[in-house]
């Protein structure tokens, strides 16, 4: 039997917190005299022990919560303990925000460090997924920057508090909000300039690329992005070449631009990995999902697949149950679960996916909340799969095709009021219900909604662009299998191809869909030549994706300068 020696610290660590939490010791506070990292080390035995209601009151201190925040190499820790607070049933964040409110109306303001002392607490709810929380704090961190002097230091303060929010905002889809601080932290860019005293921007500018990647203005997402892999050099922290590197990445996948995409990504995982992964910090899972979003669309599902199961996996561990990370985890794997069976028909392991994070977000998120509208999509997509194979027992597969509609219906009218109609995920929402009406035998409707889609993709995107291949196919399939309108099903399959060629080779998995249509059409047109034609097409498809590997990257760091040369030849 082996036998664990405690260390002499540990043991005084054990001593304290039993002695300050019995005989009513705790009100004396003595041990508030400690150096923040040994009171860290205090509060955390606390947290292991559920002293979870003491420690609330203690965090709810302003003081003693910033102190515990200034120790950097245990924020894993304190964020796994913070969330514990929250399911306890605590109000601490907004507790915190209150403190802070009564701290700024009573400290001098011209004390750098009440500023300071708001960017922090915005940075950790950021990095805790408590946007909302982050933004309030941000907001009133904001209006002390503007009662100071515009000098440099408030400036640059003021810079990376919007730094901060415009991020927030945009993970919590308060896109017109986002767009005043985007023209904010333009502004205050222009008068560093005057003060030729401008920081470096890369993490801004990531961000803006951030915004426009989740209003799914995709062009501007990739213009900001290059400029921010411009900006990079070895003077900034890890953390920010990290972000930058995902961020550009995901915005070289939505153009297609897989090459560049997979080595942007690649170099953020080894990166990542050094940083974060020893502690499973929650950038080391954000990069992992990134990772996963560019395998999905690159085609190597499974891998996908892998990597979003063990993003969500370090998330669980992190945030435990009611936290937007989880719940987006579970979206995220969900979708890639779905993609991943389609061929199988074993849904159930995604709808569950689906399910816990809709479950979450109805939680923690007001009713109407935008992010509904993704995963509320999700779960549609499932359960009409589901319901094509519960064909023999009508009244499931019925109840199936009727939820589907209501999910899908109430996702379209959250996106279009988030976006209006010409918005690319507005376009979605109407090619999703095509689908789904296809399924319900409602040919009509479902025409009008593919047809919509493709002419608001056409008009944002550009006629060559996967989103349009995606819906053309749709439309192809409506025509062939359900309209008997062969030809123009014919012309539909063939542009379908030709871009998923250009965009993807040969090999790629949507292909199967595009063959298996027009053999059909041509069988129904009585054409047997080009009928085995394609046949034999399909033949050729299927050797060569038997021969397709998961996508791989070097496991060798590149130098920074590199790295970004090699980007932008790729790119060109």
């Amino acid at each position: 039997m082996v036998r664990t020696v405690k260390k002499l610290y540990d043991i005084c660590i054990d001593v304290a917190v039993a002695d300050c939490i019995t005989a009513c010791q705790f009100c004396k506070k003595e041990f508030r005299y400690l150096p923040n990292n040994v009171l860290f080390d205090f509060y955390h035995k606390m947290f292991l022990e559920k002293r979870l209601c003491l420690l609330a009151v203690e965090f709810s201190d302003l003081d003693v919560f910033n102190r515990v925040l200034s120790v950097k190499h245990q924020r894993t820790k304190f964020l796994k303990c913070f969330q514990s607070l929250i399911e306890h049933g605590t109000h601490i964040p907004e507790e915190i925000i209150k403190s802070y409110l009564y701290y700024c109306k009573n400290a001098d303001l011209l004390d750098v460090s009440v500023i300071e002392t708001g960017l922090r607490i915005g940075g950790f709810f950021n990095e805790g997924g408590l946007y909302r929380c982050s933004i309030e704090i941000l907001n009133i961190t904001e209006e002390i920057c503007k009662t100071r002097i515009r000098d440099v230091t408030t400036l640059r303060m003021l810079l990376d508090c919007y730094h901060k929010r415009i991020y927030a905002e945009s993970v919590y889809c308060e896109f017109d909000q986002a767009a005043e601080t985007f023209k904010s932290a333009q502004e205050v860019v222009r008068q560093l300039e005057l003060f030729n005293y401008v920081p470096n921007l890369a993490g801004l500018y990531s961000n803006y690329s951030f915004l426009y990647f989740l209003r799914s203005e995709y062009d501007e997402a990739f213009t900001w992005s290059q400029r921010a892999l411009k900006l990079l050099n070895e003077d900034l922290s890890p953390r920010i070449i990290i972000e930058v590197l995902r961020q550009a990445s995901k915005s070289c996948v939505v153009k297609r631009k897989f090459n560049p995409a997979g080595l942007l990504i690649g170099q953020a995982v080894i990166l990542a990995s050094n940083l974060f992964e020893i502690d499973n910090h929650p950038h080391f899972s954000d990069t992992l999902l990134d990772y996963g979003f560019y395998l999905l669309h690159y085609d190597s599902i499974q891998e996908s697949v892998k990597m979003y199961e063990r993003a969500l996996a370090i998330r669980k561990d992190m945030f435990q149950k009611n936290n937007i990370h989880i719940a987006l985890g579970h979206e995220d794997l969900a979708y890639a679960l779905y993609v991943n069976e389609y061929s199988s028909g074993r849904f159930y392991k995604a709808k569950e996916n689906a399910e816990r994070s809709i479950r979450i977000m109805e939680r923690i998120l007001p009713k109407d909340h935008l992010l509904l509208a993704s995963v509320k999509r999700v779960k549609a997509l499932i359960l009409e799969e589901i319901a094509l194979d519960e064909q023999n027992d009508v009244e499931i597969h019925n109840s199936y095709l009727q939820e589907a509609e209501q999910l899908h219906k109430a996702a379209l009218e959250l996106s279009f009021k988030s976006f209006g109609e010409k918005n690319v995920q507005t376009a979605k929402h109407y090619g999703n219900l095509g689908r789904l009406y296809q399924s319900m035998k409602k040919y009509e409707e479902a025409e009008r909604m593919h047809l919509r889609a493709i002419a608001i993709k056409e008009e944002l995107l550009g006629s060559d662009d996967y989103e349009v291949g995606l819906s053309t196919g749709h439309l192809a399939s409506l025509y062939n299998y359900h309209m008997k309108r062969h030809k123009d099903a014919e012309q539909l399959y063939l542009r379908s191809i030709k871009i998923n060629l250009k965009l993807f080779g040969d090999a790629y998995s949507g292909l199967e869909y595009d063959y298996r249509g027009l053999i059909n059409v041509y069988s129904k047109l009585m054409d047997a030549q080009m009928a085995l034609h394609y046949s034999y097409k399909m033949a050729e498809w299927k050797s060569l994706r038997e021969k397709v590997k998961p996508a791989l990257h070097t496991n060798k760091l590149l130098p920074l300068g590199e790295l970004v040369n090699e980007y932008f030849c790729l790119c060109e």
